[in-house]
């Protein structure tokens, strides 16, 4: 089984990229709304971070996002340390459900492959990129965010030129390139490599 990150900074459209792999018959694993549902669920996680950040860092029906985002917003060490407690559970979810797929390529979409490492566990990564300006659009879009608190969020992820050269394939969501031909070409390019 062929496993490949999928990966892209905010506003990039990884998870499109990501549907569009689904509606090729390619099973996706998403990591994000993966942590935040162990983030919620799992008594390990809730354990540790409650030592870390304290009891109200849950509410009766889980996280209190709002506060975690206000304490490692500007905590680059507190930051690390809840990822290095959230990742490992999210990694063991992914372990758990490729067990489950019956296919010769899966996929995980994350956000931060790159920045924590885990890019290092997969066969290949495939890169989704799109310039700036239409990143920030489309998350105030979506998210109904300011554009300065969006390029303070990408200013916490790496830049496209550092992901590139550690990427096995790049596609180019910019609104005028079609993303299917770019899609099949990288996949087809990573499969031959593997086989």
């Amino acid at each position: 089984m062929l496993k490949i990150g999928l990966t892209g900074g905010i506003g990039s459209g990884k998870s499109f990229v990501a549907e569009i792999l689904e509606k090729m018959n390619f099973p996706v694993y998403y990591s994000d709304p993966e942590a935040k549902r162990i983030m919620d669920k799992n008594p390990i996680i809730r354990k540790e971070l409650i030592g870390l950040l304290g009891n109200d860092i849950y509410l009766e029906e889980g996280l209190n996002r709002t506060l975690l985002a206000e304490k490692i917003f500007n905590d680059e060490e507190l930051r690390q340390k809840v990822n290095t407690i959230v990742h490992p559970q999210v990694r063991l979810g992914f372990l758990d459900w490729i067990e489950k797929q019956n296919a010769q390529v899966v996929f995980n979409e994350a956000a931060i492959f790159f920045e924590t490492g885990a890019y290092k566990g997969f066969d290949a990564m495939i890169l989704v990129t799109a310039p700036e300006n239409i990143r920030i659009q489309r998350v105030v879009e979506r998210d109904n965010m300011s554009p300065e608190l969006v390029r303070a969020r990408m200013s916490k992820q790496w830049k496209d030129d550092q992901k590139i050269p550690l990427a096995n394939c790049v596609i180019v969501n910019d609104g005028k390139r079609a993303l299917l031909p770019q899609i099949e070409s990288c996949l087809k390019d990573i499969v031959r490599d593997f086989s």
